[in-house]
C-alpha cells in the first residue's frame, strides 16, 4: 500500500513538471501545461531542472488558495472572529479542533502539512540536482540554487510556526519512505536560518521575471526567521539566540527596506484596477504569490481568498450580488478591537483597508417608505417611494464610538436607523445606539454582534472586481507575501526587545510607517478605493454571468468617514506621528488596550504597542495568529476581544493551542524504525501535548 509520503514525492513530481515556458512575460513562466508525467530523470536534466523549479512556486499561493488561508492564519485571533460562516475550531478552539479535523471540502490542518512537505521535497531535488547536473557557468546557476534553498527554508518556517518541531527530510526520496522522526524547534529553526542565508547569498537582488524570489525575498524570511526564534514561545530553549537573532533582524530587515522603498500612500498598495495592475509591482511589494486573468495559471484552486472577508449584503432590498461586491462567502468578521486600535479621525489606513459604502444595483427591489416610516423620513418623504435606486447610496455603517447619541433604531426594521430622529434612507448600521457602553464583545448597535454575525465592516484589501464572473471563486489579482512595512515593524520589535535603550530607535522605525498613515493636506477623506473599481475595466462584468446592472453597481467610491466621526469636511493634514516613549504610553487609542490586557509596565506596553501597529498595518493580511502565538499573547488577546470566548465549547489550553495538532493521516500511515505501524503511545508520542 502506497504511504502518504509517497503520494506527497509523487504529487511534487508531477505538479512540478505542470509547468513550462519560461518568457519575458512575468505571468507566463507560471502557466499550467498538463504534459505526461515525467520519469524522475528529468530532474537530472537542466531544462527540467529550470521546470521543477518554476513549479515550485505554486507553492507559495498555498495561504491563499482555500479557507485553510482564513483558519490557519487569521481565525482565533484578537482581529477577526468568524461571521456567517461559523468556524467554531479554529475561532473558538472548540473540541472539533484535533487531529482529525475537517471542514466543508476537507480539512486545514493536513493541507498545511501535505502542501509544504510537497514543496520541501522538489526543493530537495533542486539542492542536489543542480549542483550535479545544472552547467555551472549559465547566469541561472546560482538563481536555480538558490530557490532550492529558499524554499525548503520558507516551507520549515511555515511549518515549526505552526507545529513546532517537525520531521527534517533534507534529501529527495528515491523511493517510498515511512519513518520519521520529529526534530526539535531548536534544530529545525537551525536549518531554516542556514537554508535562508545560503538564498541570500545566492540570490540575485532582481529576479528575471516579476514574482520571482530575490535576495531580498530571502532577507525578509531570514529576519522573520530569527526574529520568530527570538520570541516568548520559544523562551525555554532560544536564551542563548536573542541577541545575536535581534541583531540579525535589524540588519536583514534595513537591507529589505532599502531595497524596497515604502510607497508613499497606503492606498496605492490596494489600487487594484486590473489583471496585472501596476499595484501589483509597487516597491514596497518584496514578494507576492502570483496570480492571474489566465485560467491556465489557477490550477486547482486558483487566489480565493477574496471570499472570505466580505460581509453580506446580497440579501438586503435593493443590492444584489454582482462583480463589483465580491462573493461573500463571508469568513471573517472585523472585531471592537479592531476598529478601536485605528485613531479613525487622523489615521488614514483604517478608511484605506475597510469598506463602508455600498451602492445600489436593483431598483425594483428597493425598499418602499411605507406610511409609518414615511413619517419618520426627511421633509417630503412621500409613502410608497423607494427610499433609494439604482446608482444611489444603498448601505451605510457608521464607525462611531460609545457616547455618540445622535442615532436610535427603527421599531421593527432591522437596517432601519434614526439620526436626530430623521428615519435614514439607507440601510444603515450602527455601531453603538445612543445610551450604549463601550464593549469589546458583545451585543450593542445593529451590526457585527454575536448573533447578527454576517454584517461588519469588512476589509477591503483583498477585493476583486476583475473575476471572470459573478459567481467565479477564482480572484485574479496577486497576494502580497512580503512587503517592506513588515520588516520596518520587524526591526522596530528588535530594538523594543533590546530595551528601554533602543526604543528611541524603534520609533524612529515606526514613524516611518506613521509619517504616511496620516493625511496629506488636499486628500479627500471621504474617497474609498480598493479592487472592487476593478469591474470597470472589466470585459466581463457588463456580459453573461456579470452580475453588472445598468442601475449601478455595489462597489461605492465613498466612505462613512465624516458621518461616523460627525465632523465636517476638511482638506488638513493630519498627523500620528510619535514624538516621544509618552505618546505610546500615555497614547488614547491604545491605552484602554493595555489597561484590557494588563500591560502595566513600559515594556508590556512597548510590545503591546507594536502587536496594535502591526495590526494598523497589516491586519488581515494573514500574519496575526503566528504573531500572536510566537509572542504567547494569543490566550490573552483572544480572550479578551473575540467574541468566540463567550459562546461555549471553548476550551482553550495555553500547554495546547500554540501548536496545531499534527495531522493524523500522517501518523497513521509512518511506521517506527522497525517498519510497524505505529502503536497509540507512539503516535502520542509523537503528537504535540493536548491533542
Amino acid at each position: 500500500m502506497k504511504t502518504r509520503n509517497y503520494k506527497i514525492l509523487f504529487a511534487s513530481l508531477i505538479g512540478a513538471a505542470s509547468f513550462l515556458g519560461m518568457s519575458s512575460c512575468s505571468k507566463d513562466f507560471l502557466r499550467e501545461d498538463q504534459i505526461t508525467v515525467p520519469d524522475t530523470d528529468l530532474f537530472k536534466t537542466q531544462a527540467g531542472l529550470d521546470d521543477l523549479s518554476t513549479g515550485v512556486y505554486s507553492k507559495l499561493k498555498f495561504k491563499f488558495n482555500y479557507t485553510w488561508g482564513m483558519a490557519l492564519f487569521n481565525l482565533g485571533v484578537d482581529e477577526f472572529t468568524d461571521a456567517n460562516n461559523a468556524s467554531p475550531s479554529f475561532n473558538s478552539y472548540s473540541t472539533d479542533l484535533h487531529s482529525l479535523e475537517s471542514t466543508y471540502g476537507g480539512g486545514n490542518i493536513a493541507p498545511l502539512w501535505d502542501n509544504m512537505y510537497s514543496g520541501i521535497e522538489s526543493a530537495n531535488t533542486l539542492i542536489q540536482n543542480v549542483p550535479l547536473y545544472y552547467d555551472q557557468s549559465n547566469s541561472n546557476y546560482n538563481t536555480r540554487l538558490g530557490e532550492g534553498y529558499f524554499m525548503r527554508g520558507y516551507f520549515y518556517l511555515q511549518l515549526v510556526a505552526q507545529f513546532g518541531g517537525v520531521p527534517l527530510k533534507l534529501t529527495p526520496s528515491s523511493g517510498v519512505e515511512t519513518y520519521f522522526t520529529r526534530a526539535s524547534e531548536e534544530e529545525v529553526f537551525a536549518q531554516i536560518v542556514s537554508d535562508l542565508k545560503q538564498a541570500y547569498d545566492l540570490l540575485p537582488p532582481t529576479g528575471t521575471e516579476f514574482g520571482r524570489v530575490t535576495k531580498w525575498a530571502a532577507a525578509h524570511y531570514l529576519a522573520k526567521a530569527h526574529l520568530t526564534r527570538a520570541s516568548e514561545l520559544y523562551a525555554s530553549w532560544n536564551t542563548s539566540f536573542i541577541e545575536s537573532d535581534l541583531d540579525a533582524v535589524i540588519k536583514y530587515g534595513a537591507e529589505v527596506v532599502d531595497a524596497h522603498p515604502l510607497v508613499d500612500n497606503y492606498v496605492q498598495l490596494w489600487d487594484y484596477q486590473r489583471a496585472n495592475s501596476a499595484n501589483e509591482k509597487v516597491s514596497e511589494v518584496v514578494l507576492s504569490a502570483q496570480f492571474s486573468d489566465d485560467q491556465a495559471t489557477w490550477g486547482r484552486y486558483g487566489n480565493q481568498i477574496h471570499l472570505y472577508y466580505p460581509s453580506v449584503y446580497q440579501d438586503l432590498a435593493g443590492t444584489s450580488r454582482d462583480i463589483s461586491g465580491g462573493r461573500e462567502f463571508s469568513y471573517a468578521r472585523s472585531t471592537n478591537y479592531t476598529l478601536d486600535v485605528f485613531d479613525r479621525v487622523n489615521d488614514s489606513r483604517f478608511w484605506k483597508s475597510f469598506i463602508t459604502m455600498y451602492g445600489a444595483n436593483n431598483t425594483a427591489g428597493a425598499p418602499t417608505w411605507t406610511v409609518a416610516n414615511a413619517a419618520l423620513g426627511p421633509v417630503g418623504t412621500v409613502a410608497g417611494t423607494k427610499r433609494f435606486v439604482g446608482g444611489q447610496l444603498g448601505i451605510k455603517y457608521i464607525v462611531n464610538d460609545a457616547g455618540d447619541s445622535r442615532y436610535t433604531k427603527v421599531s421593527g426594521d432591522n437596517t432601519g436607523v434614526l439620526k436626530d430622529g430623521i428615519m435614514q434612507n439607507t440601510h444603515t448600521f450602527v455601531r453603538y445606539f445612543t445610551g450604549q457602553p463601550q464593549a469589546w464583545v458583545g451585543e450593542h448597535g445593529n451590526y457585527g454582534y454575536f448573533g447578527v454575525q454576517s454584517r461588519s465592516v469588512a476589509l477591503s484589501k483583498f477585493r476583486d472586481g476583475y473575476r471572470v464572473s459573478i459567481a467565479s471563486q477564482f480572484g485574479t489579482r496577486d497576494a502580497i507575501m512580503a512587503r517592506s512595512a513588515e520588516d520596518v515593524l520587524m526591526v522596530a520589535e528588535a530594538y523594543i526587545r533590546k530595551g528601554e535603550g533602543q526604543y528611541a530607535n524603534a520609533i524612529t522605525w515606526i514613524n516611518r510607517l506613521r509619517t504616511r498613515a496620516g493625511y496629506k493636506a488636499g486628500e479627500d477623506r471621504a474617497k474609498n478605493v480598493d479592487g472592487g473599481q476593478a469591474y470597470k475595466n472589466n470585459t466581463y462584468a457588463s456580459g453573461k454571468g456579470g452580475g453588472f446592472s445598468a442601475d449601478g453597481a455595489v462597489y461605492w467610491e465613498g466612505n462613512s468617514y465624516y458621518e461616523s466621526n460627525d465632523m465636517a469636511p476638511t482638506t488638513a493634514a493630519t498627523s500620528v506621528v510619535i514624538n516621544s516613549v509618552s505618546d505610546i504610553y500615555n497614547s488614547p487609542v491604545d491605552a484602554p488596550i493595555y489597561a484590557k490586557l494588563g500591560a502595566a509596565s513600559n515594556a508590556d506596553k512597548m510590545l503591546c504597542f507594536l502587536l496594535n501597529e502591526r495590526t494598523r498595518e497589516l491586519c488581515g493580511e494573514l500574519y496575526r495568529w503566528e504573531d500572536l502565538a510566537r509572542t504567547k499573547t494569543l490566550e490573552a488577546r483572544w480572550k479578551a476581544f473575540n467574541d468566540g470566548y463567550v459562546r461555549g465549547n471553548t476550551v482553550f489550553n495555553p500547554n495546547t493551542h500554540y501548536y496545531r495538532p499534527i495531522p493524523q493521516s500522517f501518523l497513521d500511515e509512518i511506521t517506527n524504525e522497525n517498519g510497524a505501524a505505529l502503536s497509540p503511545a507512539e503516535k502520542q508520542a509523537m503528537q504535540n501535548p493536548g491533542y
